[in-house]
């Protein structure tokens, strides 16, 4: 007979009682901005997310279950294969955020340096464009954008092609 993983429906503002034990779920940026389905604890423990669309997960946040005996949930940035790009100039990083964003690739900004999830056709790009570029396994927390992390819907193409005159 299958056990049932622990469903949790609820973010807590604050952290668990002090008794109450805690599990650690750790999560990709990609896996934050999906709030149901099962995931996997970093014990190895299955738990079953049923939260409200719309607003992404944390790092750092509280889930809770309606099941007092249900553990706590803290959320944690997962470690992720990742671009580090640095620049000799502050004008060509901000020039590479800007053509990044023109592809609408999420971006961690720091003051000297960007990252994204490790694409090779990307960091060949930025390479060519004279920048630094290091692999990197790391957490990844992308800047949310303009539209909060919301997902949204408009036409990517551009030009005659999208019937521009």
């Amino acid at each position: 007979m299958a056990i049932t993983p622990p469903v949790f429906r609820r973010h807590h503002p604050g952290p668990p009682p002090a008794l109450a034990a805690c599990w650690q779920l750790p999560l990709t940026a990609e896996e934050r901005s999906r709030c149901r389905g099962r995931r996997r604890c970093a014990g190895g423990e299955e738990v079953l997310l049923q939260l409200p669309r719309g607003e992404a997960l944390l790092p750092g946040q509280w889930l809770c279950s309606d099941d007092p005996q249900a553990p706590w949930l803290r959320v944690q940035a997962a470690a992720e294969p990742l671009l580090r790009v640095r620049a000799g100039d502050g004008l060509a990083l901000l020039q590479a955020a800007y053509h990044l964003g023109n592809r609408h690739v999420a971006l961690e900004i720091h003051g000297a340096e960007l990252r994204l999830l490790d694409d090779p056709v990307l960091a060949h790009l930025l390479e060519h464009r004279g920048l630094q570029v290091d692999r990197l396994t790391a957490p990844f927390r992308p800047e949310a954008g303009a539209y909060g992390g919301h997902s949204h819907s408009h036409d990517h193409s551009h030009g005659a092609a999208s019937g521009e005159a």
